[in-house]
C-alpha cells in the first residue's frame, strides 16, 4: 500500500482529483487530496496566505502520516511539492510532477510562467491587488484547461473554481541538493496542454532533470479526461 498526496494547481480545489482518488483507493491505497489555504473549502483570509505558510500546512499533513508518502502536484503547485521536500525529505518517498511547474532553487513560478507565450489563459486572468488575489475568466475554461473534457466538468468549474493566493507565484525557491535533491521526482507531460505548454514542461524537467518522464496525451486536466491512464502511470511510478 502507498499514500498520496495530491495537490491541485491553480484556481481549483481537491475537487481536481474526485475521479482519481477511488481508482486509487480500490487498488488498496491511502489518498489525501487537499484543499490547498483560501481555496476550495478553505476558507483562510487570502491576503494572509503565503507560500510558507502554504507548505507549513502541506508538512503539518505530512507529519500526522506515519508512513512515508508520494506527493503529487499539479500545474502551478509543482512549486509546493517542491519546497515541501526540502524541508520533509525523509518522509517523502517520491515526488510526481504533472504538468507541473518544476522550478529550480532561487527561481519563482512566474520566472518560468512568463516564458509560456503560447499558454492560451494568460488574458483571462483578472487580478485583485486589494485582496492579493487573482483568479480564471470562466469563457477559457474548456479551450485552456478542459478541451479533451465532458462538457459537465466546465460547467461545474463554473461554479467551483475560485480565487488565489499571488504571492506564492513570487516567492523563491529554497532548495538545496542534500534536502531537495535527495528526493526522487518525476514528470508527467501533458502533450496537448494549453495551458502550461509542452514548451515548458519540457524546458523545466530538462533544466531539472527527472528519474523518468511519462507523456500522455491529454489536455491539462487528465485527472478529469483520462483518470484510468492517470492513474496508471501514477502506479507504475509508486512501484518502480
Amino acid at each position: 500500500m502507498k499514500t498520496f498526496i495530491l495537490i491541485h494547481g491553480s484556481w481549483h480545489s481537491a475537487w481536481n482529483w474526485h475521479k482519481v482518488v477511488p481508482i486509487l483507493e480500490n487498488q488498496g491505497h491511502k489518498v489525501y487530496a487537499i484543499d490547498l489555504p483560501g481555496m476550495g473549502r478553505d476558507k483562510t483570509p487570502i491576503k494572509n496566505i503565503t507560500l510558507k505558510s502554504t507548505v507549513e500546512k502541506l508538512c503539518k499533513l505530512i507529519d500526522s502520516i506515519e508512513e512515508k508518502v508520494i506527493l503529487v502536484g499539479h500545474s502551478k503547485n509543482g512549486i509546493m511539492i517542491s519546497q515541501v521536500a526540502e524541508y520533509r525529505p525523509e518522509k517523502i518517498e517520491k515526488l510526481i510532477y504533472l504538468a507541473a511547474y518544476l522550478i529550480p532553487n532561487g527561481k519563482t513560478q512566474v520566472e518560468y510562467s512568463s516564458q509560456d507565450i503560447d499558454g492560451v489563459l494568460k488574458p483571462y486572468v483578472t487580478r485583485y491587488p486589494d485582496t492579493k488575489s487573482h483568479t480564471l475568466q470562466p469563457e477559457i475554461y474548456k479551450e485552456g484547461l478542459y478541451h479533451d473534457c465532458d462538457d459537465d466538468i466546465t460547467e461545474m468549474a463554473k461554479v467551483i473554481l475560485s480565487h488565489e493566493p499571488i504571492e506564492s507565484g513570487m516567492a523563491k525557491l529554497e532548495l538545496t541538493e542534500e534536502n531537495y535533491g535527495s528526493v526522487p521526482k518525476y514528470y508527467i507531460e501533458c502533450t496537448d496542454d494549453r495551458a502550461v505548454t509542452p514548451f515548458i514542461q519540457q524546458k523545466m524537467y530538462n533544466e531539472t532533470p527527472c528519474l523518468k518522464v511519462y507523456k500522455i496525451q491529454t489536455s491539462h486536466s487528465p485527472f478529469f479526461s483520462h483518470p484510468k491512464e492517470l492513474c496508471d502511470v501514477f502506479l507504475e511510478i509508486a512501484h518502480s
